[in-house]
């Protein structure tokens, strides 16, 4: 499921930025970029991210905000290069031989004009207190955000589900015609053949094979395995079922019992000899596929 958090923090006299992103995967994939006071805890944020992030593809981002930090203290280093190369191009602008005051101050937290040089001594138990809540504050916003996505993708199940509800009931109208129909038919058929040839026939054996045939035509179980799977999908998606105790999200259950449905509604299609509900079952397959690519983004 895609998401994405964000948090800041004052580090060092500096604005410090926690950046947290992930794109749908199978399972944790966590790519880290750190400040480099921070690079000897990597393991122990890693660890905290993997305590609430059960997959993804994550992109952790832990930076300075220099254009929300840059001042100038005993740790920075002034390009002049750069400096006096804004300051002459502001006079040339703007046409006057002195720049005020206010535009040098704001020349001078350029990001390439002022550099901080990087503290990488190591942090102290108050500064690993604040950056853990840094990150946690993060992965709150994270979370938050990742269950509005959540909400709508529900939402958008619901949808789904409705219209392959209403899709099947739509089928009963041909349903209870169409035996009464392929009888007929079978029949005329019958009638076509030679007097000779009827005489024949076994009758009692020809209605055995019709009724054969007429009852693996019926579709009766496949409508109600059909809505018996979409009752269970509502349940799952609605009480968050854990599909066992390691941690493993509702995702991989909603994803086994779409398949399920799709078998169900592949073989309505397969006994389906009217056009009428061919076209039903070609747009449930439709909704179906839908379902299919979102439950994917599902934990």
């Amino acid at each position: 499921m895609t998401g994405y958090g964000k948090a800041e923090t004052i580090f060092r006299e500096h604005k410090l930025v926690c950046e947290i992103r992930s794109l749908n995967s199978k399972s944790v994939d966590l790519s880290m970029r750190l400040n480099p006071a921070l690079r000897a805890h990597e393991l122990d944020l890693r660890t905290l991210v993997s305590k609430r992030v059960e997959r993804g593809k994550i992109d952790l981002a832990i930076y300075e905000d220099a254009a929300g930090s840059q001042e100038l203290t005993a740790n920075s280093l002034i390009n002049w290069d750069a400096y006096k190369h804004y300051t002459e191009q502001f006079k040339e602008q703007m046409g006057v031989d002195v720049v005020p005051a206010e535009v040098l101050a704001s020349i001078l937290r350029f990001p390439d004009v002022l550099k901080v040089q990087e503290d990488c001594s190591d942090l102290t138990d108050e500064e690993w207190t604040s950056i853990q809540a840094l990150l946690n504050q993060a992965l709150d916003a994270f979370d938050a955000f990742r269950t509005q996505e959540g909400a709508a993708l529900q939402a958008m199940f619901t949808e789904k589900l409705d219209g392959i509800a209403e899709l099947l009931a739509q089928v009963e109208p041909f349903e209870k015609g169409r035996v009464a129909k392929i009888k007929e038919r079978l029949e005329q058929n019958l009638a076509q053949l030679s007097a000779e040839t009827q005489a024949e026939i076994d009758r009692n054996r020809l209605e055995q094979e019709m009724i054969y045939y007429l009852e693996k035509l019926d579709i009766t179980e496949e409508k109600v395995r059909l809505t018996n799977h979409i009752k269970y999908f509502r349940e799952v998606m609605a009480n968050g079922e854990k599909t066992n105790g390691e941690g493993n999200g509702v995702g991989k259950k909603l994803g086994f019992i779409a398949q399920e449905m799709g078998r169900e509604i592949n073989t309505l299609g397969s006994k389906s000899n009217q056009s009428e509900m061919q076209i039903i079952v070609v747009k449930m397959k439709d909704i179906l596929e839908q379902i299919k690519e979102q439950v994917l983004n599902v934990l």
